[in-house]
Parts: structure tokens; sequence; C-alpha cells
């Protein structure tokens, strides 16, 4: 589990795009807003969660940062809220809310 919060400590995103997904993940829902952005089915567990979430929000970024025509600003500010809604949740893990 250190090792995903390495992985999140070491992300350097624009400030504006950090500040918006904070805002947005005080409203985070596991069960609505994972199940949209993975795909119907069951939910990961919480890491793995977490490690798909990086790997999609690493995508976002290299879009993003090569200007590829389909990037979408609005899906990488909601890979980036899931990201931290999940990170929230290993950190506080009884505090977890479906």
């Amino acid at each position: 589990m250190q090792d995903i919060f390495g992985h999140l400590a070491g992300l350097r995103r624009p400030r504006l795009l950090v500040r918006t997904a904070r805002i947005g993940a005080r409203d985070y829902s596991r069960r609505r807003d994972l199940k949209r952005i993975l795909g119907y089915g069951s939910l990961p567990k919480p890491a793995a969660a977490v490690m798909r979430l990086l790997d999609l929000e690493y995508d976002h970024n290299r879009q993003r940062e090569t200007g590829d025509a389909g990037y979408s600003l609005t899906r990488h500010v909601d890979v980036l809220i899931a990201l931290m809604g999940e990170a929230d949740g290993l950190r506080r893990p009884k505090l977890q809310v479906a």
C-alpha cells in the first residue's frame, strides 16, 4: 500500500486541475462514481481501484500534455475525483461510505 501512496505523492498536475478535483471529491460516492468511471459490474477493492484509476489518469494526462484531440478535461477531472476519493478511503477505511 505504501507503493500506492508513493505513486499518488509523485503526481504533479496543474494547480487548477487538482483544485477542481478536490472540490468534486467532497461529494464522491464510490458506488455511483466508480461504477460510472470504471464500468459496470462489481466494484474492485480500494487498492485495486486506485491502481486502475492511476493508469487511467496517466493516460488522460499524457493526452493533455500532447494536445491529443480526444482529450476530455471533464473525464480527466472525474478520474482525479475518483482517485482522490479512493485514496482517502485507503487512508481511512472505517469512514468509507458506499
